[in-house]
């Protein structure tokens, strides 16, 4: 089974990924491959839902805004992220694990959990709200939640560690010595950071970022929480049209698109940074 040279013969290869591509086929393959032919053949060959989709402005307007909100989320995760990932690599002793534990500690909690408290949070009688007011900084509480803000600030929160955790196993395997000799030549911290530091960690940036703006086009539990009709994401569109309206050829050429148009940025990212030597170390 195993050959001189210590791999596996084709047979056995074969057998030990037969379940990881069953898995593939029978969790993603056949469920999307349906959902296209669902939005195809309705029952005869036809582009009629995709046509409705562009024909009226209402659904390239919540496509539009979709790939918005998840754009400022991945700017706003790598803004907020960065520093931490950055005191994560270079702190020292327990504050390491006391850092380590606030990113990680979050991924235990239920997506549904850390939404409602962003409601609790931005509502009208909320808890910001009550601060602004009673330190005399607002006569009125401010409309907070049910906002694209609202929405774009809770997904930030929630995506956050799959931006923090990337840049963190990049910046740790970043050799010491190059800010000691950095140092010596007369760089201060600043000049060490976007000179050497942040260039050579931006393969875990590419990397967080995408994983980050990729969650967010699909994200559904916290845009219909703290979002409003005014804000609608396309995860909500695509569940309204098949639990309320029941258009499930609408619905399967709404998520074909939304795939579509994901892979083909994604595609065009990764091939932009490869030739920019971005996406080497990834």
């Amino acid at each position: 089974m195993i050959g001189s040279s210590g791999k596996y013969s084709p047979g056995l290869t074969a057998l030990l990924l037969l379940p990881l591509l069953l898995l593939l086929v029978f969790s993603f393959l056949y469920p999307v491959g349906k959902m296209l032919a669902g939005s195809l053949f309705d029952p005869d060959f036809t582009f009629t839902h995709y046509a409705r989709l562009f024909a009226e402005p209402i659904y390239a307007k919540i496509l539009l805004r979709t790939f918005w909100v998840a754009f400022i989320a991945t700017v706003v995760g790598f803004l907020l992220g960065y520093p931490v990932a950055y005191a994560m690599a270079y702190t020292r002793g327990r504050y390491t694990l006391w850092i380590a534990a606030c990113v990680l500690i979050p991924l235990w909690t239920s997506v549904l959990v850390r939404s409602y408290a962003w409601i609790l949070l931005l509502q009208r009688q909320g808890v910001v709200n009550q601060l602004l007011l009673k330190t005399g900084i607002l006569e009125q509480p401010l409309r907070l939640i049910y906002t694209e803000g609202a929405v774009i600030v809770a997904m930030s929160h929630v995506l956050l560690p799959f931006m923090i955790l990337p840049i963190f196993s990049t910046l740790r395997t970043i050799p010491k010595e190059l800010g000691q000799a950095a140092a010596n030549l007369g760089a201060g911290r600043a000049t060490t950071l976007f000179k050497i530091t942040l260039p050579l960690s931006l393969p875990g940036v590419f990397a967080g970022s995408l994983m980050t703006f990729i969650l967010a086009l699909g994200f559904y539990v916290t845009p219909a929480l703290v979002g409003g009709p005014q804000t609608m994401m396309m995860a909500t569109l695509i569940a309204q049209q098949t639990t309320v309206v029941l258009d499930w050829p609408f619905a399967g050429a709404l998520a074909t698109v939304l795939l579509a148009a994901t892979l083909l940025l994604t595609f065009t990212f990764r091939k932009v940074l490869a030739r920019t030597g971005g996406l080497g170390n990834v």
